[in-house]
Formats: C-alpha cells, sequence, structure tokens
C-alpha cells in the first residue's frame, strides 16, 4: 500500500498486506461491487456554538446532504460548524465507520472471508446492503422557543432543530439516537450527546454499542456465529481552512477539501501525562506556496485586507471509553490500538463494497495496523504541506481503530468518543487578523509580552487553540465519568417576539425560565446589517428589576437589526469558571430575519390610510412580499385598532396596531387560524380617541 508510514511498529500493517493478498488469491472472485444507495434521513443539532448533522445511515459522509452531482465548487459537508452562528464555519468533510472481521462465513455467499468489513463512507453508503437504518429519533429538554420578527417566522433553527419527544429529565439538552444494522451481524447502536450551556456547547459525544445479533440465510433462517478479530474503526476528514478558502483569500492549492490540514495524535505513549485522553486533532497548516511565506499563513489571514482568520480553530476527537473485551467492561487505556494517517483520495477510503475480496483485505490491514513510528504532524514538520503526498492529494485523515475483540452472539462492546472544535472567538480572529494585515506593532502576545514580529504574533494566537482544544476534550472526559450530568442554565424563554415599530422595535418575551431556582435575569445582544456578525450587549436586568419587554430606541433608520436573548443564573452554578453567570444559549433566540424602524406613523389624519396589494391575487404573490399571504396597511396614525370583517359583515380578525409607527402587517389568516378565501373584505380603523375610517380590498386565490 502507498503513502502510508509502515516502518517500526508500523510493519503490523505490511505483515497484515502480504498476509491479505496471499489469501485473497487463493478464494473465487469477488461478488459484483454493490451499487451506490443514498437515501438516507438527517436530523441536525445546532443548539450551541457547534452544529452538526447526523443520518439515520451510521455516519455522515461527503456530500451526505446533497447528491454529489447536485454540489457546486463552494459547497462542502457543513459538518462540525464552528463557531456556528458565521456563515461557512464548517470544518470537516466527512466521516466514516468500518467494521471489519476474520474468518467470517457468510450466510449470503456461502463463503467463508478471512477478512470481512463493512463499510460506512466516508465518501458512499450502502444503505440496503451495509448499515440499514432503523431507529432514528431526537430527543429534547425542550422544545425549541418559538421566535418571531414582525409576525413570521423569525430564526432557521426552527427549521431544522425538530425533537421527536420532550424528557424534561434528561441529561443533555438533545440526545439523538440512531439504530443500524450491519451485514457483518453486529448492530450499531450510537447515542449522541449535546449540550447548550456555554462550557459545554462546543463538542458532541458518541457513545457506540455494537452486540453481536447474527443474521439470517437465504431462507430467513437466523445464523449466529462468534466474530473474532473485531475492529471498530472510525476516520475523518477535517478541513479548518474552509472559510478561507470560501471567503477567496486562501494561500492556493485546495484547501477546502483539507490539503493544507495537519494531525497529530496523542495517548499512545502511557508517560505522556495526557495519556488518559487518546486524541487525534487537526489544525491548518501553513502551505508551502503562500503567496507571503510559510509563517505568514499561520491561521490562513486575508491578504487582500484586514479582518478574520480563515482558520482560527482546531479541531478533535477523544476516547473517553473502550471496553477492554465484551466481558470486561473497564476502560481499555490501550485503545485506540491503531492510529495511522491515511491520503484521503487513495481508493481505500472510496470502496464501499463489502463482498470484494481485495478490498476487505486492504481496509482489514488499514484498521489493524497499529501506531506509527511519527504522527503525520512529526511527518510534516515545518516542512512542505503540498508536497507530503504529491500536488493531487486533497489531504489526510486519521484512523481510529479499536480492536481486536472477540464477540460472541448476544455480547457487545461500548465505545465512547467525543469531537469538538475550539480556537480564537470571532471577535479575537477579526481582532488579530486585523492587527496583523496593518502591521499595528507592537503586537501583545498571548502571555501578555510585547513583539514587533507581525507573523509571530498571529502564529502564537492561533497555537492557543491547542491548548483550547485540549481543554474541550478534557470536559468531554469529565461529564462522561460524570454520567453525562452537567450544571444546567436557566431555560431560554419560550417565545421571543421581534416587533418593528416607527420610533422604536419592541423586544417582548416569556417568563419560563423565572421559576428557576438560580434565576438572575436577561441578556439581549443586537447586530445589524447582517446576522452573522458581531453581536454587542443592549439590555440586562436581574431578577430584582426583571421585566419581559424592552423597547430598542437606538435603532436607526434605515439599518437592519438581529437580536437573541438568553436567561442567565447567579453563577453560584458555573464549575468551570465560578462566579460567571450561566447562560441559555444564543442559538435557541437569534433572528435571521431583519427588524427596521418602519415609517412614521400619520399623526392627525386617517385619510392616508391604503391596503397593498389590493386586489391581492395569490397568483401574483411572488412579486408583492416576502411573505406568501402577506397584506400590508400603510399610512397609520401611531396607535389603532384593525377590524377585518367579511362583506357580510362577520369579524374575523382584530389588529391591535400599538408601535407608533405607519404600517401593520397581516399573514391572510383569521383569528381561528384560518386561511382567508376569496372575496370583497372591509377593514375598519379606529384610533384610541374614537376616530374611524374604513377601506375595502379584494383577495383572489
Amino acid at each position: 500500500m502507498k503513502k502510508l508510514n509502515i516502518t517500526g511498529s508500523g510493519r503490523v500493517f505490511a505483515r497484515a498486506a502480504v498476509l491479505c493478498a496471499f489469501v485473497a488469491a487463493l478464494l473465487p472472485a469477488a461478488l459484483p461491487a454493490q451499487e451506490y444507495t443514498g437515501p438516507h434521513e438527517v436530523k441536525w443539532i445546532r443548539i450551541g456554538d457547534l452544529r452538526q448533522w447526523y443520518t439515520n445511515a451510521g455516519m455522515e459522509i461527503e456530500y451526505g446532504l446533497i447528491s454529489r452531482a447536485a454540489a457546486q465548487n463552494t459547497q462542502q459537508a457543513d459538518e462540525l460548524m464552528w463557531e456556528a452562528l458565521y456563515y461557512r464555519t464548517d470544518t470537516h468533510c466527512s466521516r466514516s465507520l468500518w467494521i471489519g472481521a476474520t474468518n467470517f462465513a457468510d450466510p449470503k455467499t456461502g463463503l467463508t472471508y478471512p477478512f470481512k468489513v463493512c463499510q460506512a463512507g466516508p465518501r458512499y453508503l450502502n444503505t440496503l446492503t451495509n448499515f440499514m437504518p432503523g431507529e432514528f429519533k431526537l430527543y429534547g429538554k425542550f422544545n425549541h422557543p418559538i421566535v418571531t420578527v414582525d409576525g413570521a417566522d423569525g430564526t432557521e433553527n426552527t427549521l431544522d432543530d425538530i425533537v421527536d419527544e420532550i424528557d424534561p429529565d434528561q441529561s443533555a439538552d438533545r440526545i439523538l439516537t440512531n439504530v443500524t444494522e450491519t451485514n457483518i451481524g453486529v448492530r450499531c447502536e450510537r447515542t449522541i450527546y449535546a449540550y447548550s450551556q456555554q462550557n459545554h456547547d462546543d463538542y458532541h459525544i458518541y457513545d457506540f454499542v455494537f452486540t453481536n445479533v447474527g443474521l439470517q440465510d437465504a431462507s430467513g433462517a437466523p445464523v449466529n456465529q462468534t466474530l473474532n478479530g473485531v475492529y471498530f474503526a472510525f476516520t475523518g476528514r477535517y478541513a479548518p481552512g474552509h472559510q478561507g478558502y470560501i471567503g477567496g483569500w486562501h494561500s492556493t492549492g485546495n484547501v477546502s477539501w483539507g490539503r493544507n490540514t495537519v494531525l497529530h495524535y496523542i495517548g499512545d505513549d502511557p508517560t505522556d501525562p495526557l495519556f488518559e485522553m487518546r486524541a487525534s486533532y487537526a489544525w491548518y497548516g501553513p502551505h508551502s506556496q503562500a503567496s507571503m511565506g510559510y509563517e505568514a499563513d499561520w491561521g490562513e489571514p486575508n491578504y487582500g485586507g484586514p479582518g478574520v482568520l480563515g482558520a482560527p480553530g482546531f479541531c478533535g476527537v477523544a476516547t473517553l471509553h473502550a471496553d477492554k473485551s465484551a466481558t470486561d467492561k473497564t476502560d481499555d487505556l490501550s485503545q485506540p490500538s491503531s492510529t495511522p494517517w491515511w491520503d484521503t483520495d487513495d481508493n481505500i477510503m472510496n470502496w464501499i463494497d463489502s463482498y470484494n475480496i481485495n478490498q476487505m483485505n486492504q481496509q482489514y490491514a488499514a484498521m489493524s495496523a497499529g501506531h506509527p513510528d511519527q504522527t503525520h504532524a512529526e511527518a510534516v514538520g515545518d516542512g512542505n504541506f503540498a508536497d507530503l503526498f504529491g500536488p493531487g492529494i486533497g489531504g489526510s485523515a486519521q484512523i481510529l481503530s479499536y480492536g481486536p475483540y472477540t464477540l460472541e452472539p448476544g455480547q457487545s462492546v461500548h465505545i465512547v468518543m467525543a469531537e469538538g472544535v475550539q480556537g480564537l472567538t470571532r471577535r479575537k480572529s477579526l481582532e488579530v487578523g486585523t492587527n496583523w494585515f496593518n502591521n499595528a506593532a507592537p503586537f501583545v502576545m498571548p502571555n501578555g509580552s510585547t513583539s514587533n514580529d507581525r507573523h509571530a504574533y498571529k502564529r502564537a494566537w492561533v497555537w492557543t487553540a491547542e491548548d483550547s482544544i485540549k481543554e474541550t476534550l478534557k470536559r468531554a472526559i469529565q461529564v462522561y465519568k460524570n454520567n453525562y450530568v452537567i450544571p444546567q442554565p436557566p431555560p431560554p424563554p419560550e417565545t421571543f417576539t421581534v416587533s418593528s415599530g416607527g420610533d422604536r422595535i419592541v423586544l417582548e418575551w416569556a417568563a419560563n425560565a423565572e421559576s428557576w431556582p438560580y434565576f438572575n435575569g436577561y441578556e439581549i445582544y443586537r447586530a445589524s446589517a447582517r446576522p452573522d456578525t458581531l453581536y454587542d450587549l443592549l439590555f440586562s436586568c436581574d431578577k430584582n428589576n426583571v421585566v419581559n419587554r424592552f423597547d430598542d430606541t437606538t435603532a436607526r433608520r434605515g439599518f437592519n437589526y438581529y437580536y437573541y436573548i438568553v436567561s442567565k443564573d447567579d453563577g453560584s452554578q458555573n464549575d468551570v469558571k465560578p462566579g460567571t453567570p450561566l447562560v441559555s444559549s444564543k442559538y435557541f433566540t437569534v433572528t435571521n430575519q431583519a427588524a427596521y424602524l418602519r415609517r412614521p406613523s400619520v399623526p392627525t389624519t386617517l385619510d392616508s390610510i391604503r391596503v397593498v396589494p389590493n386586489p391581492f391575487h395569490l397568483g401574483g404573490r411572488s412579486i408583492q412580499f416576502d411573505q406568501p399571504d402577506r397584506i400590508a396597511f400603510f399610512g397609520l396614525p401611531p396607535q389603532c385598532t384593525i377590524k377585518i370583517y367579511t362583506e357580510r359583515g362577520d369579524l374575523i380578525k382584530t389588529l391591535n396596531h400599538t408601535n407608533n409607527s405607519g404600517d401593520e402587517l397581516w399573514e391572510s389568516v383569521t383569528s381561528s387560524r384560518q386561511v382567508v378565501v376569496s372575496g370583497l373584505y372591509i377593514a375598519v380603523f379606529e384610533t384610541p380617541d374614537g376616530e374611524k375610517t374604513f377601506r375595502k380590498f379584494v383577495i383572489i386565490r
């Protein structure tokens, strides 16, 4: 096999490869290759700074959200998005899970395979014959809040954060269960835990139980066998430079797919203080062809202007637990037993045929390769990333393989992992990137010293992310040891309503969090121009002056505004930063629809009131408003009541116009939430002092 370091302990791989090739020559030809079949269901977890989608097929493959044929050059996998508030912050391209065993008697073919491998990913799935989906449910501690902006759905998260069941007593904010059956006779039960609390929202925990449940023969009769030499191998293709690639300021080469990604593994040395962590992590390595040179490319800065860094974070995965055997459930600190790094463009990553003898032999050899003499990072050093494997490579991937295990019928193996991303916050990334571009010496280094070397300054700040990802994974380890329980912040408000007015933007929210035992108020943050930018604190209150409405009177006409609200506690429950309040996640309430100051009201006359469009025609809604059934009343006084009647005089809707603007919007539904039918309607407008007028309008459906 090419492109794998096989010196020293890596010779395990070489011996296995020779054996595989010898046995393959003695066996009948493989069955025809299995066709790729991709139908699968997707669920998102997007409640914290780390956002990820998952499938019922067991793993998240490259282009798993869309077909490969439909993919655009700028479309990546949308995996491991951090900080997920900002666009194109995905740091991961694909995942895979391979399950391998030796001397496997396959009831489908009647053959005994020396090495049998069942594959899910990294590029393809076969949901008919390899990993067959079963149970797939998302459980929530509470539902996603209802967030509206001017009467319409105000947040994209509502569409994706769809909970199947609510369990207020569960340990995590979101728990996703996923069961798949495989053609190797192993049932895979995957449980994913995610949190919204700020100290724990940058990782997800993957809890796997693999059980030997057997197969059926051609007649449907059960066939059970002991599985020997079983390995469970996971791969992931990190690409932490994607943001800069999409922004167009990447240095050169195929940065999008992780060409610059450097991988490092810690934990195979018992003398290492971090031995128990057993983690692989990755970062963006400077490109050898960067226009300003190697040192300048750390963090993937924008060479064309000041701004955020394209790669401000490190990605990583840690082992939290791996059974010593099917009968010994204590944690085996020698697992994973194999950690080779691999060319992600190698054919071994494309094969998805669990009946092709030669392909399975090579994949099993990789799964059982042992630990290489050097990690990928050690092999790269400060060298030429582009030329390490040749100019055409898309990047490297770390294989984490657990085994070998023996599984008798009915026996299980339990493996738990955590994956996360951490690094410079958006605000710090912007500061460092801008200072670097402007050469704003002297530069303040992370340790408080100063330097006149802008490249050293940027590199030092980027490398603080290494400690950050380790701390993230350490927290995940402790959470697992604590049976997935963490201190909880108050829940977010169940409703958050933003209403644009003529001289203010009104924000109102539910009071459900106020019964929380450590509740201590709210904070509101605001951004202008676009939703994926920096938010600043706009309003704060504590339990002694708590309110459920805030009028933003500092908004300026002509600007779009975006908001989120968090509930906070008194800081007594924070086990990471004692004294710092725990807060509900901004992702529960952040708006992606703009609020803005509307037309000024017309305080002295009702003559200017008009209905737009009139007539309202369903066929022309695409050129009317961005909401399909929206009707507007313009030229209103600061406050009035609008009552809408049918032609025969039935009152169907009352709107209370109280925002001091000249506009009010109606979504064409009655008070009983029924869509209005075609016909003539009458709107009666009445001011608080009793002045009245009316307008007729027509709806055509």
